[in-house]
């Protein structure tokens, strides 16, 4: 498995966190919102027993790359699940383009991905991982 193809699960018996490094924008929502479960000075930086499983899933869906996921034990993975919701574009200051909801992002070799809840696109065209987000811009002092 490639390093963009990456994902590590955490579990604490009832909820598994999953994480797609790739996906990262390091916005640090994990770290700041919950310390106890995120904490990116320690290996492995993710604790699954640092808090309630309720905590750790209202802070997952904060994530706004869709980095970081979670499926609970009792259920298949809900990584695939769609958003019922209608699509929502959000240009966020000097970072990616956020979209919210289910697409079909075609791409540039004309191979098709579906994206559910949360899809961070590079707006300052320095990520390797186009054309989504890799957090190069905060690297580069993208502003836009």
């Amino acid at each position: 498995m490639s390093e963009k193809q990456l994902k590590k699960e955490y579990s604490n018996g009832e909820v598994t966190i999953t994480w797609e490094p790739h996906k990262c924008i390091h916005s640090a929502n994990c770290v700041n919102g919950l310390p106890s479960v995120f904490d990116n000075t320690k290996k492995p930086w993710i604790d699954p027993e640092g808090s309630s499983t309720e905590k750790i899933v209202e802070q997952v869906q904060k994530c706004p790359s869709g980095a970081l996921g979670y499926y609970f034990e009792n259920e298949s993975s809900k990584e695939n699940v769609e958003v019922d919701k209608e699509q929502i574009v959000e240009v966020m200051k000097d970072g990616p383009l956020m979209v919210y909801g289910n697409m079909t992002v075609k791409m540039a070799d004309g191979t098709t991905k579906k994206q559910h809840k949360v899809s961070a696109f590079c707006r300052c065209g320095g990520s390797q991982n186009k054309p989504f987000c890799d957090g190069t811009h905060k690297k580069i002092d993208f502003k836009g």
